[in-house]
C-alpha cells in the first residue's frame, strides 16, 4: 500500500540494547529460527511475502542528536544505496529500490548507537526523522567478573562476566565499556529514538504490531575499541522501571522481542516478569530488545481535507486506543497519513494546529474511528480555522541565477518546529498549519549539488497564499540578475539592469555582452498577476520582448507571472515561459526568471 506511515503505538515497553553494526551479532543471522516446542521442525522467521512488490520511491530525511541538534557525516543506507548527512542533518536518496508496504533505512554514526526506521512508502517524497543517541560510557566492568550497571533512572543490566569479540567469535577479557540509556515511554522522542517501527514476527511467523513500555539501550565495546557480545553459553539480567502512567494495564508476564537490524523488524524471544515497579528478563545476545504486548492489526491510511476539498498537507494527528495507546504522525503532501492500528478497537482521532515540537500546537479537531477489522482507506473531511492555514510559494534558483536542479528547503516555525520540503526543478510549493500569533518563519534553501545555501531568510506570513518569490541557494547571493534559456542556451545578466516604472508602464532591460533581454510592459492596476505576450508596439495589457538582435514580432504561447512588484528600491520577481517565432519565422521556446530592484 503506498501511503506515509504512522507511527505505530508508542505508549509502552521497549528494551533498545545495541552493541553491533547490521552483521555484528554472533548469534543472529538472516536463516534466524526459533523452535515451536510442539512442532519437531524449527519455524523460519521470514514477513517479507507481506511486504508486496519491489517499487522505486524517493526519500529526504534529517538526523538529529537527543538535544535536537543535526548530525553531519551519518551514513544512509536504503537497500543497496547509500549517502551521508550534510551540515544540516539532512539527505536526499531517490529512486531506492524497496517494497510496496515496507522500506528500511538504516542511520550510523561513530560515537553513535545506530538508528533505522522502517515505514510503507508513498509514491511521493517520503520523510524520514531519526534522533540517534550518544554513545555514553555509563561504567566500565571486567571481564571474568559478574557486575551490575544501573543508569540515573533505575534501570540495570547485571553481565555474569563472559564476552566475546562480536566478528571473530573469540572469548574476550579485559575491560569493557558500557554505555547505556533509558528512554521514557512517554517522552514524545520515542518515536524518532526507536528503530524500525513497532513491526514484529511472533514465534510461529505471524506479522504483529506492538505495544511498549520502556526502552533501554545498551552497547558493550572492548579497550581497543572492538565491538563485544555475551559469550554463546552466558546471559545478562536487564531490569526495565515501569511508569506509573502504564502499570494499570502492565500484565505479570510479557513476551521479550528482539530487533533484527539485518530485517528491519522485531523478533519474538523469551519473556520478562514483572517484579514490583520494573520488568525482569533474561537476553543471551545484545541487540535492541522490546517487551511488549503483541496485537493483531491492519493497515489504517488516512486523508485530510478542508472543507474546501483542498488537502491538508504537514498536518499532525494522533490516534489513541484505550487498550494500546497513542500514536502521532503527518500528513505528506498528498494529505495521507497511514500505519498499523489494532483490530476491533474504537479509536479517537485528533488533529493539530501546528508541527511537532510548537509552542502553540494545540488540538482543534476530534472525531471517532474504527473499529477496523480489515485494511481500510478513507477521506476525512474538516473544519480548519482560516487564520491556521498558510502555504508558501517560491523560485529556488542557483548560484547561476538558474532554477535549482535538486536541493531542499528548511521552514522553521519554532525552536524545534520545522519542515524539511525536497526541491526540484526550483519549485518550492508547501502548505501547513501555522499557529503562532505573528506569523513569522524562518527559511533556508540548500543546493545538495554545490552545498551552498541561502542563510536563515525571515518571513512574516499571512493567512492563505504567500508568494516570496526568487530565493538563491548561494552563499554569494546575486543583488539582481535576468536569468533565461532560448531553446537549450541559457543566458544570465548580473549588471547594468535598469527597471523603470510609470503611467502603469514597466521597462526592463539588461546587457551581459552577449545577451539583451527588453521588456516592455502594461500592467494591470494590481501590478502582480499573470500576462500574456503581445505583439511589439504593445496594443494590449501584457509585455512583450526582445532578445539578441531579434525582434518577436509573432508571439504562440508565451505568459509571464509578475510575482512581486516592489517600491523604489525594491524587487520587482517574474517568471515567464512560452513559445515564439523570431522575424525570420523560426520558431524557439524561452524560459526566463527576472529578479531586478527597481531604479524608478
Amino acid at each position: 500500500m503506498n501511503k506515509t506511515l504512522l507511527s505505530i503505538l508508542t505508549i509502552a515497553c521497549l528494551l533498545f540494547l545495541s552493541c553491533s553494526d547490521d552483521d555484528d551479532f554472533s548469534q543472529i543471522n538472516d536463516d534466524q529460527e526459533i523452535t515451536d516446542p510442539t512442532e519437531e521442525e524449527p519455524i523460519t522467521i521470514d514477513l517479507s511475502e507481506n511486504f508486496g512488490n519491489e517499487v522505486s520511491r524517493n526519500f529526504i530525511g534529517q538526523i538529529v542528536d537527543a538535544n535536537q541538534n543535526p548530525i553531519p557525516d551519518v551514513a544512509i543506507e536504503i537497500a543497496d544505496i547509500t549517502t551521508t548527512t550534510d551540515d544540516n542533518g539532512v539527505f536526499i536518496l531517490n529512486e531506492a529500490s524497496v517494497y510496496e508496504n515496507f522500506a528500511y533505512i538504516k542511520a550510523s554514526k561513530p560515537g553513535y548507537i545506530n538508528g533505522s526506521r522502517a515505514l510503507i512508502p508513498t509514491e511521493g517524497i517520503n520523510h524520514i526523522r531519526i534522533m540517534l543517541l550518544e554513545k555514553n560510557i555509563a561504567a566500565t566492568i571486567e571481564s571474568g567478573t559478574s557486575s551490575v550497571v544501573t543508569n540515573e533512572n533505575g534501570a540495570s543490566v547485571e553481565f555474569d562476566g563472559n564476552f566475546i569479540n562480536d566478528e571473530t567469535e573469540e572469548t574476550y577479557t579485559g575491560n569493557i565499556k558500557v554505555s547505556f540509556h533509558y528512554l521514557n515511554p512517554e517522552d514524545s522522542n520515542m518515536t524518532s529514538q526507536m528503530p524500525g517501527m513497532l513491526y514484529a514476527a511472533n514465534a510461529d511467523n505471524e506479522e504483529r504490531m506492538l505495544q511498549t513500555f520502556g526502552m533501554l539501550a545498551v552497547e558493550l565495546e572492548g579497550e581497543n575499541g572492538e565491538k563485544l557480545n555475551l559469550a554463546e553459553t552466558s546471559g545478562a539480567t536487564i531490569r526495565v522501571p515501569l511508569s506509573s502512567a502504564l502499570s494499570a494495564n502492565a500484565p505479570a508476564t510479557i513476551p521479550l522481542w528482539y530487533f533484527d537490524e539485518d530485517k528491519g523488524y522485531w523478533i519474538e524471544e523469551g519473556e520478562a516478569t514483572l517484579q514490583g515497579n520494573e520488568y525482569v528478563g533474561t537476553v543471551n545476545h545484545f541487540s535492541f530488545w522490546n517487551c511488549d504486548i503483541p496485537a493483531e492489526a491492519v493497515n489504517y491510511c488516512l486523508t485530510l481535507e478542508n472543507e474546501e476539498g483542498e488537502t491538508l498537507a504537514n498536518t499532525v494527528v494522533s490516534i489513541t486506543s484505550a487498550t494500546y495507546g497513542t500514536t502521532y504522525g503527518a500528513t505528506n503532501e498528498s494529505g495521507e497519513v497511514c500505519g498499523l492500528v489494532p483490530i476491533g478497537e474504537n479509536l479517537s482521532l485528533e488533529v493539530y494546529s501546528s508541527y511537532y515540537n510548537s509552542d502553540c500546537n494545540e488540538i482543534f479537531f476530534t472525531t471517532e474511528i474504527g473499529s477496523f477489522s480489515q485494511d481500510t482507506e478513507e477521506t476525512l473531511s474538516i473544519e480548519v480555522p482560516d487564520e491556521l492555514e498558510v502555504s508558501v510559494t517560491a523560485s529556488i534558483l542557483n548560484c547561476d541565477a538558474a532554477l535549482l536542479s535538486e536541493g531542499y528547503v528548511i521552514i522553521r516555525t519554532g525552536i524545534y518546529s520545522f519542515h524539511t520540503i525536497y526541491i526540484e526543478n526550483g519549485e518550492l510549493s508547501s502548505s501547513f498549519l501555522l499557529c503562532n500569533e505573528n506569523y513569522s518563519i524562518e527559511l533556508e534553501a540548500i543546493n545538495t549539488n554545490s552545498l551552498e545555501s541561502s542563510g536563515n531568510l525571515s518571513y512574516t506570513l499571512t493567512e492563505g497564499n504567500n508568494d516570496l518569490g526568487s530565493i538563491s541557494a548561494c552563499e554569494t547571493e546575486l543583488e539582481e540578475f535576468i536569468n533565461y534559456t532560448i531553446d537549450d542556451e541559457e543566458f544570465l545578466i548580473t549588471e547594468e539592469i535598469i527597471a523603470n516604472y510609470g503611467d502603469n508602464f514597466l521597462t526592463i532591460q539588461g546587457y551581459n555582452g552577449q545577451a539583451f533581454l527588453y521588456l516592455e510592459g502594461i500592467l494591470a492596476q494590481e501590478l502582480t498577476g499573470s500576462y500574456n505576450s503581445v505583439p511589439f508596439p504593445i496594443n494590449a495589457i501584457g509585455f512583450s520582448f526582445v532578445e539578441g538582435p531579434l525582434t518577436t514580432d509573432e508571439y504562440t504561447n508565451i505568459t509571464f507571472e509578475v510575482t512581486s512588484f516592489g517600491q523604489v528600491g525594491q524587487y520587482i520577481d517574474i517568471e515567464f515561459s512560452g513559445d515564439y517565432l523570431d522575424w525570420s519565422g523560426n520558431p524557439h521556446t524561452i524560459v526566463g526568471t527576472v529578479h531586478v530592484l527597481r531604479d524608478e
